[in-house]
């Protein structure tokens, strides 16, 4: 039987574009969610108005509603595990989630599944006398007393890779947050100072070619289908536009596709999953990160194939038949971001201006509040059809809306 009233945690863009889904699926959503002004609010057939890592508002989410699925994975997940033992239906299982909400662990089970990450090591610190640093003869001494510990490693470059190292948060970062890029060793202690006692990893820096991107659902059946891979282009650690298809090999999209269904099948998901990827000048293909939810690189799905990603995701998790993923034309998805701290309507003429290209169909979130960097929207064109130069022709599509809505502010 299919679920009819579904509980979301979260009520940010990802959760407000479930409703035309929603709507057309006769399902209503009952949303858990900080803020009046949170997107999803205008969407929602019922909202409890709380963080969404306040479990004892999901005690209450539950109540109202047959199961209960995520925007976004800030959770916590301990309280959480009393309610599924109680008899809470989450969708995606919180045993699903549970490796991938913490960047260490994530690693950790991508390598144990035999898939090519980059190197990393967990970073935790300890208090240390100011101005001081342990030697490498106390740091073994540390070790061989305390298995768990893991002392900050020097920043030298591994061998034969590039010099760079990246350090990230373990959790809660996302858009660009928390991750520092570092070259120098007086960069390294600056950072670790900086994040304090903060757990992170630091890792090895891949000189990538390209940045890929695919969206994948897996059915309470275990039916999976795997959407186009596409390419996904960050500016400040923040994705800018994806473009759809990837220009890759044959080779490359099987091996995405197939490290798609491999990671899903192993976590027993169900709902959508996206997951993001390097592709190495050799033709390597390294994971790089698991999202349990709809995620920024499959916007293009609502406007370009036959089922949007979050049509999709309510299907796996409310038991109805998966959709078809076919891509129907080809398409550049670009990132409204905001480049100002405003409080007012954002730039309403910009957005008549990027509506007015040709096959553009943009999507705006709503949103009253605008800062540097924050996703206010986004906007779909299609091309007609493939072609031959198809990847210059969406770059240029990009440039267009982008020359719109930054203007001089590049």
């Amino acid at each position: 039987m299919s679920i009819k009233r579904l509980g979301v945690i979260g009520g940010g863009q990802l959760a407000w574009m479930m409703g035309n889904a929603a709507s057309s699926l006769g399902i209503e959503l009952v949303i858990q969610t900080p803020h009046q002004t949170d997107p999803a609010v205008s969407i929602a057939s019922d909202t409890i108005f709380a963080a969404v890592d306040d479990a004892s508002a999901t005690v209450n989410l539950a109540r109202r509603c047959e199961a209960i699925t995520f925007e976004n994975e800030f959770i916590n997940l301990g309280a959480l595990r009393l309610l599924e033992e109680s008899g809470v239906d989450f969708r995606p299982r919180l045993d699903s989630m549970a490796p991938l909400l913490d960047k260490y662990d994530q690693r950790s089970f991508l390598q144990d599944l035999g898939l090519t990450v980059p190197r990393f090591v967990a970073i935790q610190q300890v208090p240390l006398p100011e101005h001081e640093r342990y030697t490498d003869e106390e740091l073994a001494a540390m070790e061989a007393q305390e298995k768990d510990f893991i002392p900050p490693p020097p920043p030298e470059p591994l061998p034969d890779t590039d010099p760079r190292l990246v350090i990230k948060v373990r959790r809660l970062g996302y858009d660009g947050q928390g991750i520092f890029i570092v070259e120098e060793k007086e960069e390294f202690w600056n950072v670790l100072d900086e994040l304090g006692q903060t757990p992170a990893i630091l890792e090895q820096f891949i000189p990538f070619e390209r940045e890929l991107a695919v969206v994948a659902a897996r059915s309470q059946e275990g039916e999976i289908v795997v959407y186009p891979v596409v390419e996904t282009q960050q500016e400040n650690y923040v994705c800018r536009r994806v473009l759809a298809p990837a220009d890759i090999s044959s080779a490359v999209k099987e091996e995405v596709e197939t490290i798609a269904r491999r990671i899903l099948d192993k976590l027993q998901a169900v709902g959508v999953f996206g997951i993001e990827l390097f592709l190495t000048p050799e033709g390597q293909v390294i994971v790089n990160e698991i999202s349990p939810r709809t995620h920024n690189s499959g916007h293009y799905t609502i406007d370009a194939c036959k089922t949007s990603q979050f049509e999709q995701h309510l299907r796996a998790v409310c038991g109805l038949p998966l959709g078809e993923v076919d891509l129907l034309k080809p398409a550049v998805m670009v990132n409204l971001l905001g480049y100002e701290h405003s409080q007012t309507e954002y730039y309403s003429l910009k957005r008549q201006l990027i509506a007015a290209i040709p096959n553009a169909r943009i999507h705006w979130y709503g949103k009253t509040e605008s800062r540097p960097g924050r996703k206010l929207g986004h906007v779909t064109v299609l091309l007609d059809e493939p072609s031959a130069n198809q990847r210059d022709q969406l770059l240029e599509l990009a440039r267009q809306v982008e020359s719109i809505w930054y203007g001089d502010q590049q």
